[in-house]
């Protein structure tokens, strides 16, 4: 009998009715759209991830572009990027007729390489066509980027720093969230997220006041905030109602802050479950396979996937299909190397660790309901293959 991958239905079980309750109220409240709900777990996000501010939002992809366009990005700007990750993280660039730049990965932690990313930008500001302006790291199935590393370049170029914590978020370094060096953090509630809710939903985080009421105005189709009245005017309407930008149309469902709630309630304890089920899995695995994952000391990876290393990944992972054990293979073609991203990239060879990477990564069944004894069948699988 196959094993779930994701085992969501346990979570909820878990919960105890506490997610229907929540939904259930929320829908006798009747303030379906960015009801009362979506304002505490705002707050809840924001105390969570160590931020001033918490935006919700309709996807972790409009997460990404509600930044971009409060700074202004444009035509002739350059947005740094990982190759080594999915498309939304590069695709709000082109929206904004701004040009992404692919940059490799580390070859243990699979997250943006610092050294990289300075010969990119460097590169970038020799040619002289593009101004390097924003950088994107990714924490990549779930562990932080090199965030001091890489908020050293940033400063150094004068660039802005997002921190795509869409499969991450709940990531540390040293107890510290991501949003200590990032101007802005990111993340998505999709279903299958450490952190996800019954539907779809994303949210924005930032110490930025300035920034933060900028961010909430786009959300809401452009709406005044408090920030565009001057010399005590006021606007005594709903503030969607007069429109001071260009704005677009992003708000967090209340029914899927209502589960968020509940979850975020459980999230810490999960992480540390993840980190258990995960340290569990390394010990077990490493004599079965070219490499486990590497979480460097200090940092806490909230395990969004287990991916290991293999040789003959696609033998691998028919063995395990045949053993009721599902696999997932995530990024087999790099951003810099799919078709809607050739005009961006320098083409094959261009990124050598994200290239190789490409041909040995998959991952195995994580979530923090999964119980040693299923956890001994998926490795007893991975064990017994001969390829």
């Amino acid at each position: 009998m196959s094993i779930p991958f994701i085992d969501l239905q346990a979570q909820r079980l878990r919960l105890g009715g506490k997610i229907e309750a929540a939904v259930q109220e929320a829908v006798v409240g009747g303030a379906w759209v960015m009801g009362p709900q979506v304002r505490q777990f705002e707050a809840d996000l924001a105390a969570f991830g160590q931020a001033k501010h918490a935006l919700g939002c309709a996807n972790g992809t409009d997460a990404l572009i509600l930044p971009l366009i409060a700074w202004g990005v444009r035509t002739g700007d350059a947005v740094f990027c990982p190759s080594f990750t999915f498309t939304a993280t590069a695709e709000v660039v082109p929206w904004l007729g701004a040009t992404p730049v692919f940059v490799d990965v580390d070859a243990e932690t699979y997250n943006m390489s610092p050294s990289h990313l300075e010969a990119a930008i460097e590169a970038v500001i020799a040619e002289g066509r593009l101004k390097p302006r924003v950088v994107i790291a990714v924490d990549l199935f779930g562990q932080p980027a090199d965030y001091p590393a890489i908020k050293s370049i940033c400063d150094r170029h004068g660039l802005k720093l997002i921190s795509d914590s869409a499969q991450g978020f709940g990531c540390t370094i040293a107890g510290d969230h991501p949003i200590k060096w990032a101007d802005v953090t990111t993340t998505s509630f999709f279903p299958a997220k450490p952190l996800g809710c019954y539907g779809d939903g994303g949210a924005v985080l930032t110490d930025d006041d300035d920034l933060a009421q900028e961010m909430d105005s786009l959300r809401v189709h452009g709406k005044v905030v408090a920030k565009d009245l001057k010399d005590g005017q006021t606007f005594d309407h709903d503030p969607k109602y007069l429109a001071m930008r260009i704005g677009m149309n992003s708000r967090l469902d209340t029914i899927q802050a209502a589960v968020l709630i509940e979850k975020l309630k459980v999230f810490p304890e999960e992480i540390e479950t993840r980190m258990r089920i995960a340290a569990r899995y390394n010990e077990k695995l490493a004599p079965y396979v070219a490499a486990v994952p590497h979480l460097p000391a200090g940092n806490v990876s909230n395990w969004a996937q287990y991916t290991i290393q293999h040789s003959d990944r696609d033998g691998l992972a028919a063995h395990l299909k045949a053993e009721g054990i599902p696999t997932a293979v995530y990024y087999p073609v790099p951003m810099h190397l799919q078709p809607a991203y050739a005009r961006f990239s320098a083409g094959p060879g261009s990124l050598p660790v994200t290239e190789r990477l490409k041909e040995t990564v998959i991952s195995l069944p994580m979530h923090a309901d999964l119980d040693e004894t299923t956890q001994d069948r998926v490795v007893a699988a991975v064990a017994s293959f001969k390829g």
